[in-house]
């Protein structure tokens, strides 16, 4: 949300904390950052989530020691007439799948108000497959479509969640320092007349187009294919999209920390501006790499009025 709200756009939060420090902090923030927090749930007892996060420079790793807070939000917590103040205007939903009851309820009044949804799937978790099959968007971590699919690799995995979630538009896949993977659906409007390809030898053909002589994070894409996938009878009419992430000096890269967030933060971002995946992908990135390079998950986060944006947004 922060990302979202230094990007340009303004985020509304609905999540709990309870009234101790951390969750003073938490709110103060958010809200220093232009996020609208007034839809937070303040529990009087209890305590609020957070995370201690060890960074190792010489391996260039982060450890995350998570601590869920309590009592946890449950749709109780949401009356309707807030659930529908908070939802008033919206242009896009996002969810991380946490507090799976409450969000559900969220989603549900969302798809019923046609506002579209965006998932980031980082892991099967409980009441996930619900919001998915709502869901018009979706940001996948490396090892996720493998385990939801149980496809034998990521290309193949992404034309199965394309199959098997007919509302959704695209799926994108981050794979850290080796970029992401994009699936878009298409309207097949030339009927059989279209090429058909194998989604593994697609995206071979795009990775041997990447240009190396940029550090800069760039985007190649298939033209419209009927991409097949190896044991699935039916076939996705789409584009496939490989985007390069951009090459970050090892004395520049500082935490790691918050770049899946970031690079979600530029997607919503992305996707309300009407931004095209041709240049989404490469936005994304470069927010995420921007994020790497100071500590913590939201200090290096760049603001709107960064020239370097401008490439990726104009």
């Amino acid at each position: 949300m922060t990302c979202a709200a230094r990007l340009g756009l303004k985020p509304r939060i609905i999540s709990k904390v309870s009234n101790d420090g951390p969750g003073k902090t938490m709110l103060e923030e958010l809200e220093a950052e232009g996020v609208d927090t007034s839809f937070f749930v303040v529990s009087k007892e209890g305590t609020s989530p957070f995370s201690y996060v060890i960074v190792d420079n010489q391996t260039k790793t982060r450890t995350c020691i998570f601590t869920p807070g309590y009592p946890e939000m449950v749709p109780q917590d949401l009356p309707r007439a807030n659930l529908l103040s908070a939802l008033d205007g919206a242009r896009m939903v996002y969810f991380d799948a946490r507090m799976p009851d409450s969000a559900l309820v969220i989603a549900q009044e969302a798809f019923h108000q046609n506002i579209p949804i965006l998932i980031d799937a980082e892991r099967p978790r409980e009441g996930l497959n619900d919001l998915l099959s709502l869901a018009d968007y979706v940001v996948c971590s490396e090892n996720f479509p493998r385990a939801w699919t149980e496809a034998s690799s990521i290309p193949r995995a992404l034309v199965s969640i394309i199959l098997r979630l007919p509302r959704l538009k695209f799926a994108i896949v981050t794979l850290g320092k080796d970029g992401c993977i994009m699936l878009e659906r298409c309207v097949d409007d030339e009927g059989s007349h279209i090429e058909e390809m194998d989604v593994e030898s697609c995206l071979t053909t795009l990775k041997e187009r990447k240009d190396d002589s940029t550090a800069m994070p760039t985007c190649i894409a298939s033209p419209v294919t009927k991409l097949r996938a190896k044991g699935i009878e039916e076939s996705v009419c789409g584009r496939l999209y490989y985007g390069a992430s951009e090459k970050i000096p090892p004395s520049e890269l500082m935490d790691t920390t918050g770049a899946g967030d970031a690079f979600v933060g530029a997607v919503l971002y992305a996707i309300c501006a009407n931004i095209s995946p041709e240049k989404m992908l490469p936005l994304a990135s470069y927010v995420a790499a921007a994020n790497c390079r100071a500590l913590g998950a939201r200090r290096g986060l760049p603001y709107s009025n960064n020239p370097c944006l401008a490439s990726f947004t104009e």
